[in-house]
């Protein structure tokens, strides 16, 4: 599938996704949302590639959210039924960056709203331009400040309270009080944005391959609510099957 709204290319073994409306801060119109969906499911069985990079186009910013004009033209007009399909479509999003088996790191520059904050929180790691913002838009366009995996990934990232913060109030939270809560792992200037994107990239590519996977696996499991016994047993099972694999791998 060519897209329309996204670039997508590949270095080695790391892929590169670009949100590509940047005249509009690479806000997500309908158009978009089919492409990211259809982007997602290709990349569950993807070998060719170890870890993904997720960012946005142009100088404005990473992802604004939702646009609003866009969302006005809602396939099959606005009545409940449509608009829990459109909603839908949008979680889904979420739900196959978490179960795709590449790691992602979001590299965010500008700001990170509403759906663009959910993919951020949906990545496994979270770089950070100087001049970056996170904000829980959705309370301030006047829906549930809750929206898209928020009120599952921000309390687990930043703390009950912070995330019931910006969740409520749909705050700005700027690239330093990003770091300090949490929310993300590491501020750059934006000129070294995404070397060092793509530096981290190379470093989990130089890992086991089906190692990378299962972490991301046993993560996904922990997120969901394991126990320690449960979280140890998982565990124990993927060690013992990356080491057997790799010593399968190595007889000639």
């Amino acid at each position: 599938m060519e897209y329309e709204t996204l670039l997508y290319e590949v270095e080695g073994e790391t892929g590169i996704l670009t949100l590509n409306r940047p005249e509009i801060v690479n806000a997500i119109d309908y158009t978009m949302l089919t492409e990211l969906n259809d982007f997602w499911t290709q990349r569950q069985t993807d070998e060719s590639v170890r870890v993904l990079i997720v960012r946005g186009a142009g100088e404005k910013g990473f992802c604004s959210g939702l646009d609003l004009k866009a969302a006005m033209d809602i396939p099959g007009g606005m009545s409940a039924y449509n608009i829990y399909n459109s909603q839908r479509a949008f979680s889904n999003v979420i739900r196959l960056m978490r179960y795709c088996p590449q790691p992602i790191i979001a590299a965010v520059h500008g700001p990170a709203m509403g759906a663009g904050l959910s993919m951020a929180l949906a990545s496994d790691v979270r770089l950070a331009s100087e001049d970056a913002f996170f904000c829980a838009q959705y309370i301030n366009i006047g829906t549930g400040g809750a929206d898209m995996g928020s009120s599952f990934f921000l309390p687990k990232i930043v703390g009950w309270g912070k995330a019931a913060e910006m969740c409520l109030t749909g705050d700005r939270v700027y690239a330093d009080e990003a770091y300090r809560i949490g929310l993300v792992n590491h501020i750059y200037s934006r000129e070294d944005l995404l070397p060092k994107a793509k530096a981290m990239a190379a470093n989990m590519c130089s890992k086991n391959r089906l190692g990378l996977k299962l972490t991301k696996d046993a993560f996904n499991a922990a997120l969901n609510g394991l126990s320690l016994e449960d979280a140890n047993r998982m565990e124990d099972r993927n060690q013992a099957f990356i080491i057997t694999g790799g010593i399968l791998e190595a007889k000639p």
